[in-house]
């Protein structure tokens, strides 16, 4: 579920970049997704 999101709010991320809509509300969906990547990864690997 947190991969998904993670994936979603980067591909948003990178549509805002390359259109070049949002400022810096762009950087902060890229800085949310990869905080929500390591949360995922570090969970992940306790569960194991």
């Amino acid at each position: 579920m947190l991969l998904w999101i993670a994936i979603i709010i980067a591909v948003l991320w990178l549509l805002g970049l390359l259109a070049n809509i949002g400022g810096g509300l762009i950087h902060i969906l890229l800085v949310v997704a990869v905080i929500v990547l390591i949360f995922h990864f570090v969970t992940a690997r306790r569960r194991v």
